[in-house]
C-alpha cells in the first residue's frame, strides 16, 4: 500500500512503499541518491552498491521520471539531516525499484521559481510549469481559501447555486464571448461577464442570501490583473443594505488573512471608509494605495469606497452610460433629479481596494420595475429594445421581488495580492497569454468546415 512522502516520519524501520518522480539525483562513490517528489513533499531514497542489479537499473535514473519504490525507512547518519524538508531527520533504503514512466531532457528548469522563464514557454508546457514548488503552494491554498469561503457563507445560512453559462447577450460593459446554437439557425448564446441577472433572479425566487464561486468570461484586453476568463466569489443577499454586506465581506476578510497570513498586518481594521469624491479630490484615484511603506508586501491597506456616480457621460458613445451596470440603484433622496441632473445622482455602490487595486464591487440594487424603466430611458434604451433584452427582469420586478443587493470579489485578483504574486496568471492553473492565446492546447483554434456548415456559420479570412 503506497506511502506518501511525508508519512515516513511515522514509519522508521517499516518497510515501505513509495510513488512519485525523481526530483533529483546524486551519485556519492559507490551510492546513489534521489530526493523522491510526490504531491505531500519530498524523501531522500538511498541505492547501496548491492543489490547490483537495483543498482544498476538506480544508475539509469533521471529527473522526472516516475518511479516505484519499495524500501525501509532508517535515521539519516548523525551529521547528515537536512533541515530544509520535513523528512530530514530520515531516509529510504531501496529495496525495489519500477520505472513507471520515463522522461525525456525537459524544455523548460523546474527547479527554479520561474520568473526568469519567458511566458511563451511557461504557457505552452504549463503541466511542467506547474510542477514547480511556487505553484504547487499557490493552487493547494486556493483551494484551502475557496473551502474556507464556503465554509464562512454557509455557517451564514448563504446557499450555493450555480447559475447558467449559456445566457443571452446583454449590454453590460465589455465584449460578450458568443456560441453560436445549432439548433435555433442564427442565434446565439453568449458566456456570462458576470452573473448579475440570475442572481437577482435568485432574489426575486426567495432564497435571500446566495453566493457562488463563479466563472466568468469578457472578450477585452489582457493583462496582469485580468484575463479572458476569471473567478469571481458571487453574492447576493436581501432585505440588506450596503453596511451589512460590508461588514460581512470585512468579517471573512479578516478571519481569512489571520487564518492563512500571519506574517501579514492589516493596518485599519474596521476598514477606511471613503466617498467616492473624496477619494477622487484627495487621490486622483478610485483605488489608491494606502500602505505606509508601499514596498512590503505584508502590509494590507482595504479601502472601501462608495457613493460612486449613478452615470458617466462617455465620449466614445456621446451619451450618459452607467459607471456599474444598468441595476445598480441610486440614492433614495435624490431620485428627483432623475429627470433635471442624472449626471449628478449618487449611486449605492461601493468598491473594495486592496493595497492600490480593485478587488471587488457591489451595490445596491433596484427591484422596481418603474424606477428600472426611468434608468433605460435615461441610458437611451428605447422601450422595444429594453423589453426585449431585459423584459425577464422587468417582469420579474413587478412579481413581488424584494430589496436586494451584492457584491463580487475578484478571487484571481486577491489570491495573486495575498501571495505576493506579480499578476493573476500565478494563481490560476491554465491562464491564457498576454494576447489570450493558450498556447498548451493551441486554442483558439480554426474547426472543420463541417462543424461551421452544421451552425449555418462562414469563416471570413482575413489573410
Amino acid at each position: 500500500m503506497r506511502t506518501l512522502t511525508k508519512e515516513i516520519v511515522n514509519k522508521e524501520n517499516e518497510t515501505i512503499e513509495l510513488l512519485g518522480w525523481v526530483a533529483v539525483r546524486r551519485d556519492h562513490g559507490k551510492l546513489i541518491f534521489i530526493d523522491l517528489r510526490d504531491r505531500s513533499g519530498v524523501a531522500q531514497v538511498v541505492f547501496l552498491p548491492k543489490p547490483e542489479e537495483l543498482h544498476s537499473l538506480a544508475d539509469k535514473l533521471r529527473s522526472e521520471w516516475v518511479v516505484k519504490i519499495v524500501g525501509k525507512v532508517n535515521n539519516r547518519p548523525k551529521g547528515m539531516e537536512n533541515p530544509e524538508i520535513e523528512t530530514g531527520e530520515f531516509e529510504i533504503q531501496a529495496e525495489k525499484l519500477e520505472i513507471l514512466n520515463q522522461a525525456e531532457a525537459l524544455p523548460i528548469a523546474i527547479d527554479t521559481d520561474g520568473y526568469e522563464i519567458g511566458e511563451e514557454s511557461r504557457m505552452k508546457h504549463r503541466y511542467l510549469d506547474l510542477r514547480r514548488p511556487r505553484l504547487q503552494k499557490n493552487l493547494k491554498m486556493r483551494a484551502e481559501i475557496i473551502k474556507f469561503i464556503r465554509d464562512f457563507l454557509a455557517e451564514r445560512d448563504f446557499v450555493e447555486i450555480e447559475t447558467p453559462i449559456l445566457g443571452k447577450s446583454t449590454p453590460e460593459g465589455a465584449r460578450d464571448y458568443l456560441v453560436p446554437s445549432r439548433f435555433h439557425s442564427g442565434k446565439f448564446y453568449a458566456l456570462p461577464q458576470s452573473p448579475q441577472q440570475y442572481k437577482q433572479l435568485l432574489m426575486a425566487a426567495g432564497f435571500e442570501k446566495y453566493f457562488q464561486i463563479a466563472k466568468c468570461f469578457r472578450d477585452e484586453d489582457t493583462r496582469g490583473d485580468r484575463q479572458p476568463e476569471f473567478t469571481q466569489l458571487d453574492l447576493e443577499m436581501s432585505f440588506t443594505d450596503e453596511n451589512e454586506i460590508m461588514t460581512l465581506i470585512e468579517e471573512m476578510l479578516i478571519s481569512l488573512v489571520g487564518k492563512f497570513f500571519l506574517e501579514k498586518k492589516i493596518l485599519q481594521k474596521p476598514f477606511s471608509k471613503e466617498l467616492y469624491g473624496h477619494v477622487m479630490e484627495k487621490y486622483q484615484s478610485d483605488k489608491p494605495d494606502l500602505r505606509t511603506d508601499k514596498n512590503n508586501n505584508n502590509e494590507l491597506a482595504f479601502l472601501w469606497v462608495k457613493d460612486f456616480p449613478l452615470f458617466e457621460y462617455s465620449e466614445t458613445e456621446k451619451k450618459l452610460v452607467s459607471m456599474h451596470h444598468l441595476f445598480t440603484a441610486p440614492h433614495p433622496e435624490e431620485l428627483d433629479l432623475l429627470e433635471k441632473e442624472p449626471i449628478k445622482i449618487r449611486a449605492r455602490a461601493y468598491d473594495i481596494v486592496l493595497n492600490g487595486e480593485e478587488i471587488g464591487g457591489g451595490s445596491i440594487r433596484i427591484h422596481q420595475k418603474d424606477l428600472q424603466e426611468k434608468i433605460f430611458k435615461i441610458l437611451g434604451l428605447k422601450p422595444e429594445i429594453y423589453k426585449e433584452q431585459f423584459g425577464h427582469m422587468l417582469e420579474a420586478f413587478d412579481l413581488g421581488t424584494p430589496p436586494h443587493g451584492g457584491i463580487a470579489l475578484g478571487l484571481d485578483r486577491l489570491l495573486a495580492i495575498l501571495l505576493d504574486e506579480p499578476n493573476i496568471r500565478e494563481v490560476i492553473a491554465f491562464p491564457k497569454t498576454g494576447d489570450g492565446k493558450d498556447l498548451m492546447m493551441k486554442a483558439p483554434s480554426e474547426v472543420e468546415e463541417k462543424q461551421l456548415k452544421e451552425l449555418n456559420i462562414k469563416s471570413i479570412n482575413n489573410k
